[in-house]
């Protein structure tokens, strides 16, 4: 199975079908309550941006070093850096698929009101306190512990810094939509990390063994790989719903009214 193949069975169709949906959607006009509906195309194209501006020096690093490698007879063979174009390409897939995913979500989940939010920055230090913990972990594994170690370290090195800033601004917001966030996450990370068994099975791709932990779910997906597809889908779902939500604008709002001093 050649990359793009993957990509278009296992990633543009699933888009398809939810752009399908959507369209119903807005000509029903199905509402999003306590979410700014209208700007869901672009919230979705800005995270596009993000995740290829921040994910590219990354993932070169990880191709260039070995950890993730690819069938030179599955894919097209151009490259920018050391990473294929069918690469960038699932960057961008992926974010609209999980934007769209969590657009679905948003029209049909039960949802609490704004009006019931109550502000918990105590929940908000605390969170992101163990979020900065985890980070000096899985730092001080990428940097000092065996190569076993450094697939996963520099997945959590790369991947908490702009987590982090999403906890401190509003943790007690993605709470208060715990629901929708964690289906928003779940669903989208459980089906990649499935179809990578495929791909793994199909050799489209291959993880170093020599940079993994070897904890492989069904003889062949590594934790790795479960913990990246996550991830990303935490940073997508964190994003949507705290620069969507009406809670999130009221207090950006808020902030910039003090001249962006201190946390929001």
């Amino acid at each position: 199975m050649t990359y793009f193949n993957f990509l278009l069975l296992f990633v543009g169709i699933p888009i398809l079908i939810f752009l399908v949906i959507t369209w119903f959607d807005l000509r029903a006009g199905r509402p999003t309550p306590g979410f700014d509906a209208k700007k869901v195309p672009l919230i979705i194209f800005v995270h596009v941006i993000l995740a290829l501006t921040y994910t590219t020096p990354w993932d070169n690093y990880l191709v260039a070093t070995g950890v993730w490698y690819y069938n030179p007879e599955l894919i097209t063979g151009i490259t920018i850096g050391y990473v294929p174009i069918e690469e960038y390409t699932f960057f961008v897939v992926e974010t609209i698929l999980v934007g769209l995913w969590w657009w679905f979500l948003a029209k049909r989940l039960s949802l609490p009101v704004p009006e019931a939010f109550r502000p918990n920055r105590s929940f908000v230090y605390l969170s992101s306190g163990v979020l900065i913990a985890a980070w000096l972990f899985f730092t001080f594994q990428f940097f000092f512990a065996g190569d076993e170690w450094n697939y996963l370290g520099i997945i959590f090195f790369w991947a908490l810094p702009p987590i982090i800033p999403q906890f401190l601004f509003g943790a007690d917001i993605l709470w208060h939509y715990r629901k929708l966030v964690s289906w928003a996450i779940f669903v989208p990370g459980l089906y990649l990390s499935l179809t990578d068994i495929i791909a793994l099975t199909a050799t489209t791709w291959n993880i170093s063994k020599d940079q993994t932990l070897g904890i492989n779910f069904f003889g062949i997906l590594p934790i790795e790989e479960i913990a990246f597809f996550f991830i990303t889908c935490v940073l997508i779902g964190f994003g949507m719903t705290l620069m969507l939500s009406n809670l999130g604008w009221e207090r950006f709002r808020a902030w910039k009214l003090r001249h962006f001093k201190g946390l929001p």
